[in-house]
Formats: C-alpha cells, sequence, structure tokens
C-alpha cells in the first residue's frame, strides 16, 4: 500500500497517548497537525528526530501546529521513551496493532513486528493532508522539512 497522497482527507482515529490519555484527530480540527510516524522508540534515528521535533517546537506553535508522533509501540514504552529523553512539547500516540500506519500508507510488517516508515504528514486546519515526507534522511530533517511545510501552509 501507498502511503496517502496530498489533497486527500486525513483518516480521523483514536489513540493513546504516552501521558495516559487519548486523543482523536479531529479533536485538532481548526489547527495544523505535523503526525510523523516513526518506527520504534528509543532507537538512534527515532530518539534524534524527536529532539529535532521538541527543539522547534516553539516555532511549530507560532504557527498554531501541534506535533503528534505515532508509533507502533505500547504507551508503556513511548512514555518511558518520552521521559528518558526530556521529551515534552510533543505527544506520542501508541498504534500498536498498526491500524493508522496502514490507514496512511505507512505499514510495514516485519517478521517479528509491526511497525512504520518513518513518514510525516502535514494536515491543514480542514483535516486535508497539505504535505507528505517519506524516509527523509537523515531522520531529524524531517522536523526541518515539516516546519518549513507548515510555514507555507499558514501562508508565510
Amino acid at each position: 500500500m501507498a502511503p496517502l497522497k496530498e489533497g486527500v482527507e486525513a483518516p480521523d482515529f483514536e489513540a493513546p497517548t504516552h501521558t495516559g490519555g487519548s486523543v482523536k484527530l479531529s479533536d485538532f480540527r481548526g489547527r495544523i497537525v505535523v503526525l510523523y510516524f516513526y518506527p520504534r522508540a528509543m532507537t538512534p534515528g527515532c530518539t534524534r528526530e524527536g529532539h529535532r521535533f521538541e527543539e522547534l517546537s516553539s516555532e511549530f506553535e507560532k504557527y498554531g501546529a501541534v506535533i503528534l508522533g505515532v508509533s507502533t509501540d505500547p504507551p508503556e514504552r513511548n512514555k518511558r521513551f518520552a521521559e528518558k529523553e526530556g521529551f515534552q512539547k510533543i505527544t506520542l500516540l501508541s498504534d500498536v496493532d498498526g491500524k493508522i500506519a496502514e490507514a496512511y500508507g505507512v505499514k510495514r510488517q516485519g517478521a517479528r513486528r509491526v511497525s512504520a516508515e518513518r513518514a510525516t504528514f502535514i494536515i491543514d486546519k480542514n483535516g486535508i493532508i497539505r504535505k507528505v515526507l517519506i524516509n527523509i534522511r537523515p531522520a531529524e530533517r524531517h522536523a526541518d522539512l515539516a516546519l518549513q511545510a507548515v510555514k507555507e501552509i499558514a501562508g508565510e
């Protein structure tokens, strides 16, 4: 399955957060959403990527954007990841069964576990995918490219 394309409506979902609650994508209607998928918490690339999103979070906030990171890790692992790395400005979501990754076309089925491709979807205030970033290397560049897309969507 190929990743969703720009210009289509972002599939709604509900997922548990690393802080113990849960959110729906539709909860953020009226805001720009940076929905980034990462393969596995506490791995080097995903750690660098998360830190870069955290570092740029105040820039994203200037444009009213919210940052949601999604992995197939259970909430407890995402909680440990966020606590260990000091993530306070990004929300990590658990997609244990891979249904969200599948809906966005970025699910990977390995021999031992389901995961997600490294991908970022920038969703506008009306719930439309405006930018898709897939497998950017190095991983931390995702945040910079996502910020550039948010600025464009915001009209800057």
